[in-house]
């Protein structure tokens, strides 16, 4: 049977032939992006665009499944009547601007995080109030879609005559039909055994041509299934005596008792000692703050001068990596202390995102008036459920009056009208005699990077500079209107970004692009000082409590840095699938299928090898993420304020 001299299967051929052609265009304009760091050669070019046609032809027999049915099922007479020949018409010129759109949104998405579509741009869906008005305030939105439907309109009339040639070809007799559609099922349930997101891609080895191998719209979908993904069936593991073992070696510390019978449980006593210093502590999280944009840390466009000027007043953490590329991972680190678990952050774990043995929860039980403030609508990434369930109260646009809020965004307020809730709130509390831990977000430094006018030197609106500059800025302001309040000599300030402003690289995990700033600014407590440990952000908490000398029962995964006898430092760094562990030189990756590897001089060459769970790296970066997965799972990093000390640390 010559297939294609039929109406039907022509008209499949037709849109399928469109859409690939847009898909190897979209590849080679994206690669052409990031050229030099794809490191092609004629072998890796020829497996790039050979694993992205697998993708796209599997995508397209997804896509195109419930067209072929149409088609297939169409009865011969109304197959041959003007209706369906002008519904063919439509159904061709919207495929076109479809996948235009599409083309379009990819690029703009690899723009800001150099991957493909993943399971971000589903989440993006679920907020699509605040994504949407992101849109319009960044990009000309209206014209790009009239742009688009004019070239759909257009094409369409150049293929007039391949549509008349669908018209007048021969029309599949129903046993055809049967052995078209019976071929068409036997390949998709083919696709969905063999084909996934990171098959036949590969891990390991250079992470953007593994991201241009993929198909966008393919990863889209597939991220819908893949959003979370349970430790135990995806990634290495070893046994649960070695693991936990190794885990209360990795949090074990001198002033520390294990209080669980569950040898897996880390849940410990801390005793630290002196008296406790019963400081206010005000946490700002940073949205998106790369060490990189710091003067002091070496950047020489001015963008930093009150955080440059700030490090010489504060402890300054200058070797501190976040633990994930998005907000809610950061949260996540910072309040639970806990490594970034595979998939969806816990922050998102609708109906399993309260309860935890938070720092807010520390807070509280010492009397504090624990509040997160965000800038925006805490509905968002669900961080009002997150933060409600796990000992906080609320603070954000939606509480704030209007007639407060001097510029909004698409994200919500600017910092500064952030930071002037912020003092209304410790004002509030220093009134009522109560101490209080305010833990911020704030939401500025994001695309489109817009502000308040006059504030800097740069136009709002014009990029990632200005609204750096415009963040350190406002934190100036912030400072200099803090120092003429009552409370300022008792209050911790504690400065850090949620994560880098951008983390893609030519691996799957580039240590160096997970460098965030962190200060800690208090005259009356802090003598400034530069603290070079490896430090992640699970360490913050645990730090935090140990400089203001509170004993507490802790789940927390991190440590005390600024202890004399502390362990050597390591960081916890990952993305939704990788699954990372860096000792100051290596970083040991894990990967889902079980894969494991390393690579040496993480920060230099970076020399990539598969490695094994004998390897002592991979071993505690095991330990680490098999440890935090196992204790979510089975509820032991629930908050119990009140527990007597059983174990002692040296004790497994």
């Amino acid at each position: 049977m010559h297939l294609f001299k039929y109406a039907q299967t022509r008209f499949i051929a037709l849109i399928a032939l469109i859409w690939l052609a847009l898909f190897v265009m979209t590849r080679s304009l994206l690669l052409f992006t990031h050229l030099p760091e794809a490191q092609l050669d004629l072998g890796s070019t020829l497996a790039l665009y050979s694993e992205g046609f697998v993708y796209d032809l599997v995508f397209l027999l997804y896509a195109l499944a419930p067209l072929a049915l149409y088609l297939l099922l169409c009865p011969t007479r109304l197959w041959q009547s003007r209706w369906n020949r002008l519904l063919l018409q439509a159904v061709l010129t919207l495929s076109i601007f479809i996948m235009l759109f599409t083309a379009v949104s990819e690029w703009l998405f690899w723009d800001e995080f150099s991957v493909r579509f993943n399971f971000i741009a589903v989440d993006y869906l679920v907020y699509s109030d605040e994504v949407l008005n992101n849109i319009l305030e960044s990009y000309p939105v209206y014209p790009l879609l009239a742009v688009l439907a004019l070239i759909a309109v257009g094409m369409t009339v150049a293929l007039r005559g391949q549509m008349r040639r669908v018209a007048t070809a021969p029309v599949l007799a129903w046993r055809q039909r049967g052995l078209v559609l019976t071929g068409w099922a036997l390949l998709f349930g083919l696709g969905i055994f063999v084909v996934g997101q990171d098959f036949p891609r590969a891990s390991g080895g250079n992470a953007y041509q593994h991201e241009l191998s993929a198909n966008g719209p393919y990863q889209f979908f597939a991220a819908f299934r893949n959003n979370e993904l349970d430790y135990e069936q995806f990634y290495p593991v070893l046994p649960l005596q070695q693991v936990a073992s190794q885990l209360r070696d990795e949090v074990k510390e001198p002033n520390a008792l294990f209080v669980d019978a569950d040898p897996l449980s880390i849940r410990r006593t801390i005793d630290n000692p002196g008296q406790p210093k019963r400081m206010n502590v005000i946490l700002v999280t940073i949205e998106s703050l790369s060490a990189k944009y710091l003067g002091s840390e070496g950047d020489t466009r001015g963008l930093s001068p009150e955080l440059d000027a700030l490090r010489q007043q504060s402890l300054y953490f200058s070797n501190l990596y976040a633990t994930g590329t998005r907000t809610t991972r950061g949260l996540e680190a910072i309040t639970l202390s806990i490594p970034p678990t595979p998939g969806r952050s816990i922050v998102k774990r609708v109906g399993r995102e309260s309860g935890f043995a938070s720092l807010g929860q520390q807070f509280s039980a010492q009397g504090y008036d624990s509040v997160f403030m965000y800038g925006g609508r805490g509905y968002f990434d669900n961080m009002n459920a997150f933060f409600e369930g796990n000992g906080y109260r609320i603070v954000d646009q939606g509480s704030v009056p209007d007639d407060e809020v001097t510029f909004t965004n698409a994200w919500g307020m600017s910092d500064e009208d952030l930071y002037q809730q912020t003092l209304k709130v410790a004002d509030a509390d220093f009134a009522q005699g109560s101490p209080f831990f305010l833990q911020l977000m704030t939401t500025s430094n994001h695309r489109p990077y817009s502000y308040p006018e006059g504030r800097i030197d740069i136009p709002s609106g014009s990029g990632r500079e200005g609204a750096v500059k415009y963040t350190d800025y406002a934190i100036g302001e912030f400072l200099r209107a803090a120092r003429q309040k009552p409370w300022f000599a008792n209050t911790v300030f504690i400065f850090v970004a949620d994560h880098t402003a951008g983390s893609a690289g030519m691996e799957d995990l580039p240590v160096s692009n997970y460098h965030i700033p962190l200060f800690i600014y208090a005259p009356s407590l802090i003598t400034p000082a530069d603290v070079s440990t490896l430090t992640s952000q699970i360490d913050i908490a645990p730090t935090l409590l140990g400089l203001l000398n509170m004993d507490y029962t802790s789940t927390f995964f991190g440590r005390n840095v600024l202890r004399k006898d502390a362990a050597s430092g390591r960081a916890l760094i990952g993305n939704y699938q990788h699954l990372g562990l860096f000792d100051g030189t290596n970083l040991a990756i894990l990967s889902p299928r079980q894969m494991m590897r390393r690579h040496d001089d993480a920060l230099g060459e970076s020399l990539e090898s598969s490695a094994q769970q004998s390897d002592p790296l991979l071993a505690r970066s095991i330990a680490y993420y098999e440890g935090a997965s196992y204790d979510f799972t089975h509820e032991l990093l629930a908050w119990h304020p009140l527990v007597q000390p059983s174990v002692r640390v040296g004790q497994k």
